[in-house]
């Protein structure tokens, strides 16, 4: 099948096709004689792959190795598998991450409505960014 065919099936651009093939996570098709692409059906299949692998957030070395694996002859379920449990333990910190900002926020937020920009000082550039906790050498936050 030729590119635009495979890209219309596959719901991707026959750009991001080239762009997989360059790096490495489609194999180059066979050319017809005239030497367009020839793709064969299974690489539908494959382009579905990568963009699921994508959006579960895998990079593109990461889907690179498990199709390797699959290439080479094995299921790759483990190595999907820690991959899996490598990207919710990363997403599980981002998230710790925005509940501590989150939190400091909302205390600037307070602060910051309970504030008269007419009774700030000339010295600090800002009271309510000054005053923000930071965090102590054992992590807490100091006030």
């Amino acid at each position: 099948m030729r590119i635009g065919t495979l890209a219309a099936e596959a719901g991707v651009s026959t750009k991001a096709i080239r762009f997989y093939e360059e790096a490495g996570l489609m194999p180059a098709p066979p050319r017809t004689p005239g030497g367009y692409r020839d793709y064969p059906p299974q690489a539908a299949d494959r382009l579905s792959f990568i963009r699921n692998a994508q959006a579960a957030g895998l990079t593109l070395a990461e889907i690179r190795d498990v199709l390797a694996v699959r290439d080479g002859g094995q299921a790759p379920c483990e190595h999907v598998g820690a991959l899996i449990s490598e990207h919710l333990r990363q997403a599980e910190e981002r998230i710790a991450d925005l509940t501590r900002a989150r939190s400091a926020l909302l205390e600037l937020e307070a602060a910051a409505a309970a504030t008269d920009p007419a009774t700030c000082p000339d010295g600090p550039i800002c009271r309510i960014l000054n005053a923000t906790a930071r965090p102590s050498a054992d992590g807490s936050q100091a006030h």
